[in-house]
């Protein structure tokens, strides 16, 4: 019985975090569709808007490893309720900045409530409940929850935007929010006893922090996070300068978002079988031959709607072997700190995206420039994955305080 009571808490988890993570980055994931309408309304220009983008894009980042701290000190549940009533009040707020200054402001702030629902906080919590062979399989699954958002968010906001305008819309997902906030109380289920019992440090975070393969994990998130940012952020716009209509936007979010789902649950799978290095590298292949095709071919709908699948299928992919290659690596119980860390370095790749798309496109009036470089940085991507460690852990010498912890028991039990 409490075995199976165990197993109903961890499903309830995983659902929990499904669900936070749909809103959270369902709702970060439609920012690009209120480029153009808060263009119009303010008159800032794409470069000032798409920089207060990029800023929300670090702060989420930068947050990150701070959250999962307090989240390990204090309980999750009061760092995801206090960071969802923050994001619907941003969300409210956006609005009604009128100027760059107070704009970049909301932005920075949203970035920094957002990661109360990021995946190194959900996937990170949840993975310290299941054994390392499943950790892999539970990130692809709620990774999924973060396209299935996006899934429906796009067009829902999309047709809201056209129906009642965009200031009605960003309400709209403030409330979106607010009913999101119960979600958080299902993680008092968490605690040292519902741990797995494999998930004791296998050395110190300052060990972690010292290995090369880590930085080569985050160096591959790094290219990730540029590569996701730039099209969910600038991809309403390229549809644009290629004459289709404005419900194209809505419809590729929305087939990225379900091929997300797809190709997230796909990886999990895939990775317990086969190898997460292998896995990863193949992923940004899979992208740098996608963007190639979409430079060369005819842009019309199915066009679009064809490379937002495609690209769908690698985006949030990316998630199960780079969470299970750093818990193989370092082991679980510092996960949530080591993924928050790891975001850092993939947000300042999404800041570059996002704020890189702007200004070339101000200042060359076409997107090219920044579709090759995405190339270029895919190819890169595939031969660092290729260059990371998948074998037996690295973390396996213990550190010295826990060395000294050993003696001082072994001494004191007479061994």
């Amino acid at each position: 019985m409490q075995k199976r009571n165990g197993a109903n808490a961890t499903l309830a988890l995983i659902a929990a975090a499904i669900g936070l993570l749909a809103v959270t980055m369902g709702a970060r994931s439609v920012f690009g569709l209120f480029l153009s309408p808060l263009n119009s309304a303010t008159g800032l220009g794409i470069a000032t808007i798409s920089f207060a983008v990029a800023v929300s894009q670090l702060t989420w980042g930068a947050a990150q490893p701070f959250c999962g701290m307090l989240a390990e000190r204090y309980g999750p549940v009061r760092v995801i309720f206090a960071g969802t009533l923050l994001s619907a009040t941003t969300s409210a707020l956006i609005p009604f900045a009128h100027d760059a200054v107070w704009l970049i402001a909301v932005f920075a702030v949203a970035g920094i409530a957002a990661t109360a629902g990021s995946p190194s906080l959900l996937v990170g919590t949840v993975s310290q409940r299941v054994s390392a062979e499943r950790r892999g399989l539970v990130a692809g699954i709620i990774g999924a929850g973060g396209p299935l958002g996006q899934l429906v968010l796009a067009p829902a906001t999309q047709t809201l935007i056209s129906l009642v305008g965009w200031i009605n819309a960003a309400l709209a997902v403030s409330a979106l929010y607010l009913a999101a906030l119960p979600l958080a109380f299902v993680f008092r289920t968490t605690n040292d006893s519902g741990r797995a019992a494999n998930v004791r440090p296998t050395g110190s975070l300052t060990e972690a922090l010292a290995n090369p393969h880590y930085w080569i994990i985050n160096a591959t998130f790094f290219i990730c996070g540029l590569h996701v940012f730039f099209l969910v952020t600038h991809f309403p716009g390229v549809i644009e300068l290629c004459g289709l209509p404005a419900a194209v936007s809505g419809m590729a979010l929305a087939v990225l978002g379900l091929f997300n789902i797809a190709g997230s649950v796909a990886a999990g799978f895939v990775v317990q079988r086969y190898s997460m290095r292998g896995t990863l590298a193949t992923l940004f292949i899979a992208r740098m031959l996608a963007i190639g095709l979409f430079l060369v071919a005819p842009k019309t709908a199915f066009t679009v709607l064809a490379f937002s699948a495609w690209m769908g299928l690698t985006y949030m992919a990316v998630l199960p072997p780079t969470a299970g290659l750093i818990g193989k690596l370092f082991g679980a119980d510092r996960l949530p700190t080591l993924l928050g860390i790891t975001f850092v370095v993939h947000q300042a790749g999404a800041f570059l995206g996002t704020w890189l798309g702007g200004v070339i496109l101000e200042r060359t009036g076409s997107y090219d420039g920044m579709w090759i470089f995405d190339l270029t940085l895919a190819a890169l991507a595939a031969v660092f994955a290729a260059c990371v460690r998948d074998g037996m852990p690295t973390a396996v010498v213990p550190s010295r305080a826990i060395l000294a912890s050993r003696l001082v028991r072994q001494s004191g039990s007479g061994v």
